[in-house]
């Protein structure tokens, strides 16, 4: 049996190298991996930690793209190679253009599709954009699922999407920090000082929302002379040349996206999270790290209904409260930080590749 497994952003390299090293054990099949490059730099940045090889390189990153740039190459490209190689199934993840791209391609063929992290739902279309409509177009042309809560498995099966090839497995961010994990030591943060972790990146904060949020960070810098802000600025022009332009402030410290092992290294230093990233929401809360949620939704309420984070919108006014309630509340603090992992016990993958072996054999 011959799968194709499909990635191209740094999520998806770090949430399908597990699934690829679990495929790969599993005699009878043959797993092929082929990368898009969305994301050039950060996506090598990831192969190369998991040191997975691609076999096809699709090379489509190009400066200034649009999401239906991006689309309209993995279709051109990814169509004649599905043609040439003709695998049993293909494999993708979550909800990059990417992976939509890549199971549209595939459904044309009538190949079929197997959907990691299947059944996210924010519950609208505008909020993760273009994401939301992306998973729910995979979901529906997938031939397996693979939902990582109870939850998303609940939100597949209102859709009419039920039956056995609807499998829970967990989160395989539980499984890539795992294997990362024992290959990190953690640097004490500066003497006196805490610092705070920030990402944000998505669409549908640029403009009038992400300075709100930017101007958020500079009052709680202001108001607490002990707090370090750490932003790994996202490569889109649109972020960071708002992020240098408007957070001038000597604890505010703007670096270049980092290296997996790096990142997780300061998130395990850091005294908690500020992000829109959605798998920094998982990885906050496998972490023991609380996580201030920058978004109006998430499709991740299992972090919400941990007590891991907190979803404080682009309200200045919310994360102004809830960054100084983490400062200074103990009690919420330890709270937070001791919630309850909902994303399983790591073997997420395995369950993934038994899985698809299962299949194989009907």
């Amino acid at each position: 049996m011959k799968i194709l497994v499909v990635m191209g952003t740094r999520p998806e390299v770090i949430k399908l190298a597990p699934v690829v090293a679990a495929l790969r054990r599993r005699k009878g099949l043959r797993t092929l991996v082929c990368a898009t490059a969305q994301h050039r730099k950060l996506q090598d940045q990831m192969l190369s930690t998991f040191r997975i090889k691609p076999d096809f390189d699709l090379d489509l990153m190009r400066k200034g793209q649009s999401p239906d740039d991006v689309a309209r190459r993995v279709q051109a490209s990814l169509d004649p190679l599905l043609a040439r190689i003709k695998p049993d199934l293909v494999v993708v993840q979550g909800d990059t253009t990417t992976a939509m791209a890549a199971a549209m391609c595939a459904h044309k063929r009538h190949i079929p599709i197997a959907h990691v992290e299947a059944g996210l739902r924010s519950h609208d279309l505008e909020n993760p954009f273009p994401e939301e409509g992306n998973r729910i177009l995979i979901d529906h042309v997938a031939t397996l699922h693979f939902p990582p809560t109870r939850k998303a498995k609940e939100n597949l099966a209102k859709e009419g999407i039920k039956g056995p090839g609807v499998i829970v497995t967990g989160n395989t961010v539980v499984d890539a920090l795992r294997w990362a994990g024992e290959k990190i030591k953690i640097r004490p943060a500066s003497a006196g000082a805490r610092e705070v972790l920030v990402t944000l990146h998505r669409r549908e904060s640029f403009g009038a929302p992400l300075k709100g949020v930017f101007q958020a960070l500079l009052t709680l810098v202001r108001q607490h002379e002990d707090l370090v802000l750490i932003y790994p600025v996202h490569p889109n022009p649109r972020v960071h040349l708002a992020a240098r332009s408007l957070l001038r402030h000597p604890r505010i410290h703007l670096v270049k996206p980092l290296p997996y092992l790096e990142f997780l290294r300061l998130m395990k230093r850091v005294h908690f999270l500020i992000t829109d990233s959605g798998g920094l929401q998982e990885e906050s809360v496998c972490l023991h790290k609380p996580v201030l949620v920058a978004r109006t939704v998430t499709e991740r309420p299992e972090i919400i209904a941990a007590g891991s984070g907190k979803l404080v919108g682009l309200s200045q006014k919310n994360l102004i409260y809830w960054a100084t309630k983490l400062l200074n509340d103990k009690a919420l603090y330890r709270r937070m930080s001791q919630a309850q992992n909902p994303y399983g016990d790591g073997k997420a993958s395995e369950r993934i590749a038994s899985a698809i072996a299962r299949w194989k054999l009907r």
